[in-house]
């Protein structure tokens, strides 16, 4: 799967996973685009919950993270990436602007 992300979001959401992990084995793994949530890292639903308040802190509450999972199936949920969570800030962050 290929994403177009700004690298400087991508970083944000690896810093905001690792926090959310809170666990040794992450603060060396490799997070990319193409990472998986389901498959690589194995989230829990309140880990979800963690990374989306944390990156409502960073990037503001227009970054609806919870809201944007609610819309999406369950086979959605299962194939999510970071690259999906990083194209989603990206486009919340543009529509902000647009509200401003």
């Amino acid at each position: 799967m290929s994403f177009t992300v700004d690298p400087a979001i991508l970083r944000q959401i690896s810093a905001v996973i690792r926090e959310a992990v809170a666990e040794d084995w992450i603060q060396e793994f490799e997070i990319g685009a193409d990472t998986s949530f389901n498959d690589d890292l194995d989230l829990e639903s309140i880990e979800f919950v963690t990374i989306a308040a944390g990156l409502q802190q960073h990037f503001g509450v227009q970054v609806d993270l919870i809201g944007w999972l609610s819309t999406k199936a369950f086979d959605e949920l299962i194939a999510l990436r970071v690259g999906n969570i990083a194209e989603f800030v990206a486009n919340s962050l543009v529509a902000g602007r647009r509200q401003s």
